[in-house]
């Protein structure tokens, strides 16, 4: 069995059937599951450290089980892969497995914006992405737009801040999109932003470069290994929305810089083609059930 979540579920079914699994793991979901339920203070690194009381043991105790009795453990970045090493995972039975690059034909082109120049994300609106950052350094650049898909627990929140913020003429919230659509999104945006507190291997990194438009981001768990600095992108550090306003400035009135991300873009992804991660796949899942 391959499990892309449900991992806990998934060791439990396969110890009752006597079967191997191979678990995937893109993000820590005792964390996950803590932060929802008011159970974890402070960020991911934090909550790796212990303490938080019993029912934060117990869904750490529960993780490392779990993905240690897992045959093969496939993880989107090195980030992840050494998290989960962490977790007490022998380190042979851990490999670095990314996420795919869509194909460029599946993107529905999205109409010309009125106004430039365009922001971009696409994604969960969740505590994790740190939205709020990505408002305010918005509200330093007036002459730009900030485009948001997805939807999410801290859209209201979000709404408001654009609100308090003075920018909820220029910071439009357009809910889920199907897939072309956000695709489309992505390559007609100036540059796409993504202002996470934590991450692995976002997806919508991923699109955007392949879509050839550049990304500014923060510099957080799997995303320096997709966003190289100055290459096909620019990287800054978390919570710091000035950085962020600087860093978005930047590209927009450097137009050599901008050209350089731009061209740079789309090959920087290229070794993330779908037939290479899903070849690895393949032998990972043959050898888990040799």
């Amino acid at each position: 069995m391959y499990a892309t979540g449900m991992v806990g579920r998934t060791w439990l079914a396969t110890r009752l059937m006597r079967r191997p699994y191979v678990a995937k793991i893109a993000a820590d979901a005792a964390f996950e599951r803590a932060q929802r339920r008011g159970l974890a203070e402070g960020e991911l690194a934090d909550f790796q450290q212990g303490g938080g009381g019993i029912a934060p043991r117990l869904l750490r105790a529960v993780r490392n089980r779990s993905v240690r009795d897992a045959a093969a453990v496939a993880c989107p970045s090195s980030f992840m892969r050494d998290l989960a090493v962490s977790w007490g995972v022998e380190p042979s039975h851990v490999f670095v497995l990314p996420n795919p690059a869509p194909a460029v034909g599946d993107a529905e082109r999205a109409s010309e914006p009125e106004r430039r120049p365009l922001l971009a994300f696409t994604g969960r609106l969740t505590a994790q992405k740190d939205l709020g950052v990505a408002l305010e350094a918005l509200a330093e650049l007036p002459d730009a737009t900030l485009v948001l898909a997805g939807d999410g627990g801290e859209r209201g929140r979000l709404e408001a801040a654009a609100a308090r913020l003075g920018v909820s003429d220029r910071a439009h919230f357009l809910g889920p999109l199907p897939r072309a659509q956000a695709l489309g999104l992505l390559a007609t945006a100036d540059v796409a932003v993504l202002s996470s507190a934590w991450e692995n291997f976002p997806h919508g990194v991923i699109e955007a470069l392949t879509m050839g438009t550049p990304v500014i981001a923060t510099r957080v768990g799997g995303v320096p290994e997709i966003v190289r600095d100055g290459e096909n992108g620019l990287l800054v550090e978390p919570g710091d929305p000035i950085a962020l306003a600087a860093a978005i400035r930047r590209f927009l009135d450097d137009t050599e810089l901008r050209d350089r991300l731009e061209a740079a873009a789309a090959s920087s992804v290229e070794r993330f083609s779908a037939d290479r991660v899903y070849g690895e796949l393949e032998s990972i899942l043959l050898e888990a059930a040799g």
